[in-house]
Order: structure tokens, then sequence, then C-alpha cells
């Protein structure tokens, strides 16, 4: 599969620069300095959608990583496989001006807008890297896969961290909604220290804000944390029948 560029409408364009424009506002005052920075690196702008052709060669030459179209969610397989190999895999449509606020499935503005500025950052992609291995060796055992579903969820997704100016949001599901990025750091939601034995014993919700959040130190803490999801991994296997 491929991005089609001239296939976007005067709609699609337009709904990105909404949602670009929304964010942004927001951004400054909530986003990681790393997602920041990466936003710079990535070249986007309000009102023009990401070419992936541009994009991947400013991800390869960065962090050697690009994106993979896909037609929406993938099978457990291919999501891993494409990440164990430094492909993210990223939708190439949006969603419809009547959506913008609620979406069932990630779109390409939750993709790409959401996901690649971290892309830019080393320790953050060796750490999904290492965790799509892990996964690959688990396709098919459902409990296995939920498990590392939790540890993808509360941090690629829903991870906040602890900055010198105070906490901000990395994780690519708040920053794609303008309402959870301002939810996530009131004082309503409880903010947990990074723990991998804690996210592997929570159960994450969809379709609506979380109820909780992890808040990592660095990225660097991230991917040092790999030798622990496994073992942890492990040592809750042994104890189910799967």
């Amino acid at each position: 599969m491929r991005q089609i560029y001239e296939n976007y409408t005067k709609e699609d364009f337009e709904v990105w620069k909404i949602l670009f424009d929304r964010q942004m506002r927001q951004y400054p005052t909530h986003a990681s300095g790393a997602f920041l920075d990466g936003l710079k690196i990535a070249k986007f702008e309000t009102g023009l959608i990401p070419d992936f052709k541009e994009t991947n060669q400013i991800l390869l030459d960065t962090t050697g990583w690009q994106l993979a179209v896909v037609p929406g969610i993938v099978p457990d397989y291919t999501f891993f496989e494409l990440m164990a190999n430094k492909r993210f895999p990223a939708t190439t449509w949006l969603r419809k001006m009547k959506e913008l606020d609620y979406l069932e499935e990630p779109d390409m503005f939750h993709d790409v807008f959401a996901h690649v500025p971290l892309l830019t950052n080393q320790h953050f992609v060796d750490f999904l890297e290492e965790l799509s291995k892990i996964g690959l060796n688990y396709v098919g055992n459902a409990y296995a896969i939920e498990l590392l579903s939790r540890v993808y969820w509360f941090t690629v997704e829903f991870g906040l961290i602890q900055e010198a100016v105070g906490q901000r949001i990395y994780g690519a599901g708040i920053l794609s909604s303008a309402g959870e990025t301002k939810f996530s750091l009131s004082e309503e939601p409880p903010k947990h220290t990074f723990s991998i034995q804690h996210m592997l014993d929570t159960p994450y919700q969809k379709d609506k804000f979380q109820t909780q959040y992890f808040v990592i130190e660095s990225y660097e803490q991230l991917y040092e944390s790999i030798p622990e999801i496994k073992a942890l991994l492990e040592e809750k296997l042994e104890t189910v029948d799967v």
C-alpha cells in the first residue's frame, strides 16, 4: 500500500488544519520537549497534510525508521513485525469534519501527527523496536499480548513524562485528543510513578479518557525497562494456563 497524495480532498486539508491548529495551541505547555523537538524535525505545517515520502526520508536520516502504510488496525503479527523492523504502521485517511472530537479507529492525524515526532527520539524508537520483538515471540498467546498491550497503552499511547518544567505528555493517544490533552495534566486523574509491574496489573479502557496515567522520568528509562518487561512477562505466564 502507499499514500496517494492527490486523492486528498479540500475537506481533508481543512480537517488537518483544524486539528493541527487546535493542538498546537496546547502543545507548548502540555507536550514533552522531545515531542516539540520532533515536530520541528518532521516539518509538519498547518493546512498541509504530510507527504510520506518526505516524512520517511526525514525519519530515515534521523533514527532509521520509516512509516509503513496500513489500511487501519492490523493483526498482532503485522503490527509487531513492522516495528521490530523499524517501520511504524500508519493510515493515510483522515477523519471527517463531523468526527473531529471522537473516532473509533485511529486515523492519519493520530498515526502521523501524534506519533511521528517521537520517532525522531532514539531512546524512544529503541524501546518500540525491542518491545515489538518481545511481542513477536508471543503472537498467538492472547494473555501475553494483553499484558504487552498494557505496557504499550500506558506508555506509547497514554504516557506522561516528568520534565524540569513539570509533567508533560508524550503519549500519542493523548496528544491527538484536545480534551484528553487538558484532562491528563489536570489534578483530577491520579498519576503513578513508572512501574512495569503496576502496568501489567492494570487493565486499560478504550472509548473514554483514562482514569489514571503513568509518569516516566526519561526516554532512557523506557528503553532500560525492556529486560524487566521480559522477566515479569515470563513470570506471569508461568502462573497461568495459556
